[in-house]
């Protein structure tokens, strides 16, 4: 039977306890956090060019870092013969490579530590029977999605080991970055699911959700994009804003053929469809805002609406003093968190003006 959040509502001697299903909630919320802070960790690597600097996928032994300086010196000749080593980093030294090392270690170690997370919340909850009714396949299938993580983030790294490469495909991190952000949804959504089981939108709320509804794909188109300006460092390039070059659509927007590859590789397009969606995401929330002080009564449904318009004009300012500031490690960091927070406000507003179902 598939997961219906309506079989939390039945009478208690029909229903799992809302105990349980508060708890199983908590515990996805826990994990939604923790992949929260490697979306965070993962931007930090990716500024730092530390991504790289690990190139053996190893699951298991992988989880110690090097106990011996032979140990050091070993992976510090792998790293050696990589482009990104010979063109960009090359006599940088023991020490300088420890210091890209560590992040990228901290980096898989914290995807490790949230595959255990779930893993051990999932079989203690499981074998003590506390899972809700039909929500045991979602579980499964965000698990296989964690695993499925995994493998794509050694795909995506290993792409910059190519010989004409000193960073990862664009695209592999773009799938990475995607998966990422489902994983997280779907966390937060069924924990959501279980917390609030039952609608409490008004009929007059329609129009504030569908829009809401369209900011979240503006924003998820957004932050996707975002994807693309940081696998092509299109960051760092024209640091203006609002033009670009003196230039409201730059020079060279359509310069690659086939013209799909623009939206993709070429920096001038990559950057200005990032803040072409960015400000269509915050045009289409203050809209959303606007209208549910218009139609939505005091509550928790109208909290969450002006939360998302707080929270998506925020990453708006940061974004333009990220690249103002020609992308710092610690505002592009901040920039990508805040990405989650967005997306985060989004799914809960969205949650809070589902229909009543009748």
């Amino acid at each position: 039977m598939p997961f219906d959040v309506r079989t939390l509502t039945l009478p208690e001697d029909e229903r799992p306890s809302r105990r349980d299903a508060r708890a199983v909630a908590w515990w996805l919320l826990g994990v939604a956090g923790m992949v929260w802070a490697m979306v965070a960790i993962g931007g930090a690597t990716r500024l730092t060019g530390s991504g790289l600097s690990i190139m053996e996928w190893a699951p298991l032994s992988g989880a110690l870092p090097p106990m011996s300086e032979a140990e050091w010196n070993r992976l510090y000749d792998l790293y050696r013969t990589i482009p990104q080593y010979q063109l960009v980093n090359a006599g940088f030294g023991l020490e300088g490579f420890k210091e890209i090392f560590w992040l990228e270690w901290i980096h898989r170690l914290w995807g490790r530590l949230i595959g255990l997370a779930f893993v051990a919340g999932l079989v203690w909850f499981w074998v003590r029977g506390r899972i809700p009714p039909g929500c045991k396949p979602r579980l499964l299938g965000l698990l296989a999605l964690g695993g499925l993580q995994g493998a794509v983030g050694w795909y995506m790294v290993a792409s910059g080991f190519e010989a004409d490469r000193t960073a990862v495909s664009p695209y592999r991190l773009v799938i990475h970055l995607g998966l990422a952000l489902l994983i997280y949804g779907a966390l937060l959504w069924t924990a959501l699911g279980l917390l609030r089981p039952e609608p409490d939108a008004a009929p007059s709320s329609r129009p504030v959700r569908g829009m809401v509804l369209v900011t979240c794909w503006c924003v998820a188109a957004a932050m996707l994009a975002g994807g693309f300006v940081a696998g092509t460092r299109a960051g760092f390039t024209w640091n203006t804003f609002p033009l670009m070059d003196g230039r409201l659509v730059p020079e060279g927007y359509l310069d690659l053929s086939p013209v799909w590859k623009n939206f993709a590789v070429n920096i001038a397009a990559v950057q200005f469809n990032h803040r072409l969606l960015a400000t269509l995401a915050v045009l289409v929330a203050g809209g959303a805002v606007w209208a549910g002080l218009k139609r939505l009564p005091p509550g928790s449904a109208r909290r969450a609406v002006m939360a998302l318009g707080a929270a998506v004009a925020l990453q708006y300012a940061l974004g333009v003093a990220t690249l103002v500031h020609v992308v710092p490690v610690g505002l592009g960091t901040l920039h990508q968190a805040t990405a989650v927070l967005v997306l985060t406000a989004a799914l809960v507003a969205l949650h809070a003006l589902r229909p009543i179902r009748k």
